[in-house]
């Protein structure tokens, strides 16, 4: 029952982590397409903030967190192929986390040499990843 009840608050986390990781990107380009100072720049930079201190960065703790004491509670899942694939995958999903925060911290720094293109691109980059690691988890292939 306890496996259970941890499994259900790591989904909750994850959902929680790729809202926020789709809409961070956004505020930013939001933020870019002002000057500091402007209420938009300011809006979208406090918002930004308050996204990733409230939300993106405790969910991604709590994902490990849960998602370590699943595999703890169940080793057995540690022989299973696509648990390896998407465990890289999750360490490429925190790594794209830590990007995105380094990015918005440059943003609010000024934003030299962030083009909103980009941030654009790598926006979709979340969503790709959750599809395979979805796939990965409900289909198990191998």
């Amino acid at each position: 029952m306890l496996y259970l009840w941890v499994k259900a608050f790591h989904i909750i986390f994850v959902v929680s982590l790729m809202a926020s990781l789709l809409v961070y990107p956004r505020y930013k380009i939001h933020q870019l397409s002002s000057q500091p100072g402007e209420p938009l720049y300011e809006a979208m930079k406090k918002a930004s903030y308050q996204l990733r201190m409230i939300i993106m960065n405790p969910s991604l703790i709590l994902v490990w967190v849960f998602g370590l004491a699943m595999l703890w509670m169940n080793q057995g899942l540690l022989s299973e192929g696509w648990l390896h694939v998407k465990l890289v995958l999750v360490l490429i999903l925190s790594g794209l986390h830590g990007y995105f925060v380094r990015l918005g911290k440059k943003i609010d720094r000024g934003g030299d040499g962030v083009p909103a293109k980009t941030l654009r691109m790598l926006n979709e980059v979340p969503f790709l990843l959750m599809i395979v690691i979805v796939i990965l988890v409900a289909v198990k292939p191998f």
